[in-house]
């Protein structure tokens, strides 16, 4: 069995294990050559690590069963993605939706700001500094009478490349 069936195997366990929770989701399972596998599961109200090792135990033991590597030759990690992993599920942008995103466009333009809705598309509300139109008139202005401009992008899933989720330190 080479590593893409074996991934697809531990996904399938994971899937079975993980839906019997209504409330976590799949993410996605990585298995690299050394046989460390990661599986990462969210859930609508927040996972909590006692919910991590219920999946861990439960999965570790369904690998050795299902005898995928020899002689119990295999690392296992179950936890959250965190905030450097991108939104992959659109359950996954719903569960953010009020939080602070980047999207990066499959054309390479970048688009940092709140994300309002998430259904068959994102929406995004960005807030950029406008300029006054004293400002515009006089050059050296410190960047007195500013003003905020919100706009508004609608994005189609099949166009963004990755959003993460950003920290906002106040």
């Amino acid at each position: 069995m080479n590593i893409e069936q074996k991934a697809a195997k531990i996904q399938s366990l994971a899937e079975e294990i993980i839906s019997k929770d209504p409330d976590s989701f799949l993410i996605d399972v990585k298995l690299t050559p050394g046989n460390n596998i990661q599986v990462f599961v969210d859930a609508d109200a927040g996972l909590p690590l006692s919910r991590c090792i219920a999946y861990n135990r439960a999965l570790y033991k369904q690998i050795e069963e299902a005898a995928l590597f020899n002689e119990g030759d295999f690392a296992l990690e179950v936890s959250s993605p965190g905030l450097e992993e991108p939104l992959k599920l659109n359950r996954q942008y719903r569960k953010n939706i009020g939080r602070l995103v980047e999207v990066v466009l499959k054309d390479g333009r970048k688009i940092e700001g709140k994300l309002i809705a998430a259904e068959n598309e994102i929406v995004v509300e960005e807030t950029k500094a406008r300029l006054s139109s004293k400002e515009r008139n006089k050059e050296g202005n410190q960047g007195k009478d500013k003003k905020q401009q919100v706009v508004q992008h609608t994005l189609l899933f099949d166009d963004i490349k990755s959003t993460k989720i950003q920290i906002v330190f106040n």
